[in-house]
């Protein structure tokens, strides 16, 4: 009786099992698009973007915009902060030739964090702090600078997009301390300025995501546009 039970509670169990719902396959997360290979049209110039998912947003529309002017590739990752770009940068430039490098960083070394800067944290909760203290951007910016000098490209400063109010993780209008102290970085090393920032307040409300640095497909096409049109300056004489 009890060998007999055994074999009724295995087989139960085994039939339980069979029909339990198996548990989902977590889907791969798909490559952003703005990240694929670009591959270069032979005589075109060619154009490096860095930055963090503001430009990974408007990366399409600019190379779009600029098809037949230049070659627009990006680094192949969102580029967080400036202490990410010290990290990377040299992998980033390659040992490839660059006629213009258009770059950012700033909203990810603004954004509070704690312990796990992987997770944005409440600017007002005990301990929390800026990812990158000021200080500390301005100097990291300065090195940065000067490593990207090494390539003879031109480059071009993309000040950073503003920060509204109820962004998670970020105070609003912190981007205007860490503008001003990137302009003193570019003042001093004579680079010129893409003024992304005012060119996105002009239609904040219409382009940007509620309570979110982040923008509307509008949105990034209207960023690309200005993107673009700066590039387009500095490209160099065919």
């Amino acid at each position: 009786m009890k060998f007999t039970a055994l074999l009724c509670l295995v087989a139960l169990t085994s039939a339980a099992l069979a029909q339990a719902p198996k548990a989902p396959a977590k889907r791969e997360r798909k490559p952003h698009p703005s990240l694929a290979k670009v591959e270069d049209v032979a005589g075109l110039p060619r154009v490096l973007l860095i930055g963090d998912s503001i430009s990974m947003g408007y990366t399409l529309d600019v190379r779009e915009l600029l098809k037949g002017k230049a070659n627009v590739h990006r680094i192949p990752t969102n580029g967080g902060p400036t202490t990410n770009g010290l990290k990377n940068i040299k992998a980033w430039l390659g040992e490839s030739k660059w006629d213009v490098i258009h770059f950012n960083w700033g909203l990810h070394d603004l954004k509070y964090i704690q312990e796990d800067p992987s997770k944005r944290a409440d600017p007002k909760a005990p301990g929390s702090h800026p990812q990158v203290a000021l200080a500390d951007y301005e100097k990291n910016l300065t090195e940065l600078v000067k490593i990207m000098q090494t390539t003879g490209a031109k480059l071009i400063w993309c000040n950073t997009t503003p920060v509204p109010a109820g962004s998670d993780g970020r105070i609003e209008s912190d981007e205007l301390k860490y503008n001003e102290a990137a302009a003193r970085v570019m003042k001093a090393a004579g680079i010129p300025t893409d003024d992304l920032h005012a060119h996105a307040l002009v239609k904040l409300h219409h382009v940007q995501l509620p309570a979110n640095v982040h923008y509307s497909p509008e949105g990034y096409g209207y960023l690309a546009q200005k993107v673009a049109a700066v590039i387009s300056d500095y490209l160099p004489e065919k």
